[in-house]
């Protein structure tokens, strides 16, 4: 792993694949020991969490559905405050089911407390977050988060489905930004 360019930024090394994937092997594990049975509705937040729901549900041996739903709240490298929902929710599939989001990175939180005041509404029984990174020290709500792959810094990171500007969700590891 070497510096690389995506767009007009420049980016470092910061996580291997492995460890990558390690994690989010033990999150699966962490998930089928808690919702086992319980027959749970997973949904994926697009676009950034894709590559991290590929690799947990291939450790993810129960039976279970997947759905997708897709939140707008950045530009460029920063966070707009606001959630918009582009990809909306299924009321019918939510009322009454055991929810599993699967989120690539919660930061500042905004997204996730739009998405859980939306599955509330619609009836969801029980909600549980499982988040491949986590960044504490720009949360800003007070929400559960149930499985966490890392804890990282407030450096901007690409790859693994993170993007900037679109671009770097292809990369099979994680980078942080160069300033």
């Amino acid at each position: 792993m070497s510096i690389i360019r995506v767009s007009d930024k420049d980016f470092a090394p910061f996580i291997p694949q492995e460890k990558i994937e390690n994690e989010i092997h033990r999150i699966a594990s962490e998930i089928k020991r808690d919702v086992d049975g319980m027959e749970p509705l997973f949904l994926v937040m697009l676009n950034g969490a894709f590559m991290f729901a590929a690799e947990l549900f291939k450790n993810l041996e129960m039976p279970c559905e997947m759905a997708f739903v897709k939140y707008k709240t950045y530009e460029g490298t920063h966070s707009t405050g606001k959630a918009n929902a582009l990809l909306g929710l299924d009321t019918q599939l939510i009322k009454g089911r055991n929810i599993v989001i699967v989120e690539d990175i919660v930061d500042s939180g905004f997204t996730m407390s739009q998405l859980l005041k939306d599955l509330e509404a619609a009836g969801a029984k029980s909600i549980r977050i499982a988040t491949m990174m986590f960044k504490p020290n720009a949360f800003k709500f007070n929400y559960k988060i149930d499985y966490i792959g890392m804890n990282i810094g407030n450096d901007f990171i690409v790859g693994y489905g993170l993007d900037y500007n679109e671009y770097g969700r292809n990369l099979k590891e994680i980078y942080k930004i160069v300033e």
